[in-house]
């Protein structure tokens, strides 16, 4: 079989590497390697697929379903390996190999086309707020992750960066910055965290109703997790009149439902969603900058 990547993740690629690198050149080869290694028998390419890993519905040599997944090194797949062992199932896809060659995962098949963006929003968050709190465990010792102070720094040099080419987007990225500084000063847990969960991220199961998908791990509060999922949908929530009103009104349930501070999860959310506009509009995305930057002005 030729392993073809899907033109989404050639695209999402592109934008992390606009330099180029040879992942991609050197993907066919292997896949077909990981496939002969395990013995496994191909279905197909899961498409439109991922924005940073290729993903092949597979079954094992005595015939169980599973999923491959393969992405380059600037994905961190071997902390998304480290995060799911920790994690041993709970909440999160199972590893089933924890020896496969680096880049390359073999997971537990779940249903990769029913998420629970198919449910009615509140449905979906309340599931995938269920489901998120099940990941906020205790870092195993000596960790190699990154934490949140070492990933938003990185984020934030990007920021400032970007604010002085383009001076529209300059307040905003202050207030953003400044919301992390006091954010960082007295963090309330040390916890493990999915790192980019959202709906999509939370597919349907056999052995439990939902479970967690593709994580980007890191280290530290249960605020900074739960961000990324206020903002989910955002496209609706700027379609609606109530859309600034609906917002807060989220922020208030999210974290009353999982015991997380509400202004500290502003917070981060502001924070996030300044740092993901100002990279969309950075890689040539200027709609999705647009709306997360209206989004943003809503906090």
């Amino acid at each position: 079989m030729v392993f073809e990547p899907p033109k989404r993740l050639v695209r999402a690629l592109g934008e992390t590497a606009p330099d180029g690198d040879d992942w991609l050149e050197k993907l066919p080869e292997a896949a077909q390697q990981a496939v002969a290694l395990r013995e496994l028998t191909v279905e197909r390419v899961q498409v439109p697929g991922g924005r940073s890993s290729l993903v092949v519905l597979v079954r094992t040599a005595d015939g169980t379903p599973a999923v491959l997944k393969l992405a380059p090194g600037r994905a961190r797949p071997e902390a998304e390996r480290a995060a799911l062992a920790h994690w041993g199932g709970r909440g999160a896809v199972q590893l089933l190999d924890a020896h496969t060659p680096e880049g390359v995962l073999l997971l537990e098949r779940l249903h990769p086309d029913v998420s629970v963006r198919s449910l009615p929003e509140a449905k979906a968050l309340l599931e995938a707020a269920g489901t998120l709190r099940r990941l906020w465990v205790e870092p195993p010792d000596g960790f190699p992750f990154e934490t949140v102070a070492e990933r938003t720094g990185r984020q934030a040099e990007a920021m400032r960066a970007r604010a002085q080419a383009d001076p529209e987007v300059a307040p905003l990225v202050g207030l953003a910055l400044a919301a992390r500084e006091e954010l960082l000063a007295a963090p309330p847990e040390h916890r493990l965290l999915h790192g980019t969960f959202r709906q999509s991220k939370v597919l349907s199961a056999e052995r439990m109703p939902w479970l967690a998908v593709g994580p980007d791990p890191v280290v530290g509060e249960c605020a900074f997790d739960l961000a990324r999922l206020v903002r989910d949908r955002v496209e609706d929530l700027i379609a609606q009149p109530s859309g600034a009103a609906t917002t807060r009104r989220r922020v208030k349930r999210l974290a009353e439902s999982l015991d997380v501070d509400q202004e500290r999860l502003r917070g981060w959310t502001l924070f996030r969603a300044v740092e993901s506009g100002v990279r969309a509009g950075r890689v040539g995305r200027p709609r999705d900058a647009e709306l997360l930057l209206e989004f943003a002005g809503w906090l």
